[in-house]
């Protein structure tokens, strides 16, 4: 199998088990402010450190840090919902509703 197809899969696996996360957990919405809430979509490095590395070197992942979860860069999360979307791979909402890739309905 060829390198790019391997970095597709990979991009496209630590996006369908990623999660959003605030960036300031004491933030809350203001009334003035609303929708302002700075998250970040992170996914665990259970995958090859080589790919995470290109990955990174590409800019699609923040994965030389030390802990043991990576985060996407808003470039890598449009490419994997993007890949997602060629292979007709859709996501699930909370409560079982199925998705789009953009997470809507």
């Amino acid at each position: 199998m060829n390198r790019d197809a391997i970095k597709d899969l990979t991009l496209m696996l630590m996006y369908l088990t990623s999660w959003e996360e605030n960036l300031v957990p004491e933030l809350h919405e203001k009334p003035d402010r609303l929708g302002f809430r700075p998250q970040i979509r992170r996914t665990w490095k259970g995958y090859d450190f080589g790919i995470l590395n290109e990955l990174t070197d590409e800019g699609l992942v923040n994965a030389r840090n030390r802990s043991k979860s990576a985060s996407f860069t808003d470039e890598g999360a449009a490419k994997a919902l993007e890949l997602l979307m060629q292979y007709g791979i859709t996501l699930e909402q909370q409560g079982g509703e199925e998705a789009g890739v953009d997470g809507t309905k």
